[in-house]
């Protein structure tokens, strides 16, 4: 036989006890919500920004970057080679000219993309299209340019960021004007990039040195390393669509710059990516900040999510442009 309540226990659920309404506490008021207002006065992008969740958390980015700028701390940015790709140079070039950003960090991709738009204007192939046929990353012009510039400009001693960097602001390369590597080489920002080989297309080319490639990439691991240092007590890294290979390559630099004496604590960091993914989380946000400091993830496609960013710091930081905190590499 089924269960019924008795009359008894249905009264008893009639004995409910409440509270006013303003007694109650809250987490959202009409205080936090979008200024349509101020927007209208003031043009203001932040205005329309409410003070609640990612909303909140874009402000708190916003407002470490410019507190690091004021404050001379180091402000890193890591980019997967989607960044390029989705005509977001401008911008950080941009940043770069203003004095804003203290040290780029690459990978492999990043670099070859870099190279083709300053090259011809053009970059990024269908994959799908020259697979089949063996053509996919097969063209002529972008590893030997690449290579002969390692061995030009000594990558082994300065660095594959530094080497291509100089390659690109003295060479022939009519669309220099959006090359990244161009525009640090033209504002005296460190470039480290990070390869892994076997994973760029460069690499299937016969003139590639795997040793030269090898020693070029191990030194700007030491170099991001050192460049690190400047992050101590208030610095911003931003992590803006690598999945794998720069946050591992973070992590270990990191660790290392601890190991040998210096102090990097109390920081910023960020995540910006189109999905969420284990490493960047973990080696970019949660554990690098554990002990002090603030760690961000906005998720977002990057030819929407850091247009907003770079808006909402040109509100903050206007033509304000100094020497960026940059540690010798």
């Amino acid at each position: 036989m089924a269960w019924e309540p008795s009359a008894e226990e249905l009264a008893a659920l009639q004995q409910v006890h409440t509270l006013p309404l303003g007694a109650r506490q809250h987490k959202v008021h009409v205080a936090d919500f979008a200024d349509l207002a101020a927007w209208q006065r003031q043009k203001s992008l932040r205005a329309l920004l409410p003070r609640l969740l990612k909303g909140q958390e874009v402000r708190a980015v916003v407002d470490a970057f410019v507190a690091a700028r004021r404050r001379g701390r180091a402000v890193l940015f890591a980019l997967g080679a989607h960044v390029i790709k989705c005509g977001l140079s401008p911008l950080l070039i941009d940043m770069m000219r203003r004095g804003w950003l203290s040290g780029l960090v690459l990978n492999g991709a990043g670099v070859i993309h870099d190279l083709e738009i300053a090259l011809i204007g053009a970059t990024s192939e269908d994959v799908a299209q020259n697979l089949p046929a063996g053509r996919f990353g097969m063209v002529e012009e972008t590893p030997r340019r690449l290579n002969e510039a390692l061995r030009r400009y000594d990558a082994a001693r300065q660095g594959m960021g530094q080497a291509l960097a100089q390659e690109l602001a003295r060479g022939d390369y009519p669309y220099r004007a959006y090359s990244l590597l161009a525009a640090a080489a033209a504002y005296g920002v460190p470039v480290t990039v990070h390869v892994a080989i076997g994973t760029d297309t460069v690499h299937m080319h016969p003139s590639t040195d795997p040793g030269l490639l090898g020693a070029a990439t191990y030194r700007d691991f030491q170099r991001l390393t050192l460049l690190l240092r400047g992050l101590h007590d208030g610095g911003c890294y931003w992590n803006i669509g690598s999945a794998v290979l720069l946050p591992e390559v973070f992590l270990k630099a990191l660790t290392l710059c601890r190991n040998v004496g210096y102090r990097v604590e109390r920081f910023v960091t960020v995540n910006l990516d189109m999905l969420q993914h284990y490493r960047p989380e973990h080696n970019v946000v949660r554990r690098p900040t554990q002990d002090g400091g603030a760690g961000y993830t906005l998720l977002g496609h990057h030819e929407i999510l850091l247009p907003l960013l770079y808006t909402l710091l040109v509100e903050a930081l206007g033509e304000e442009e100094s020497e960026s905190c940059r540690p010798s590499p």
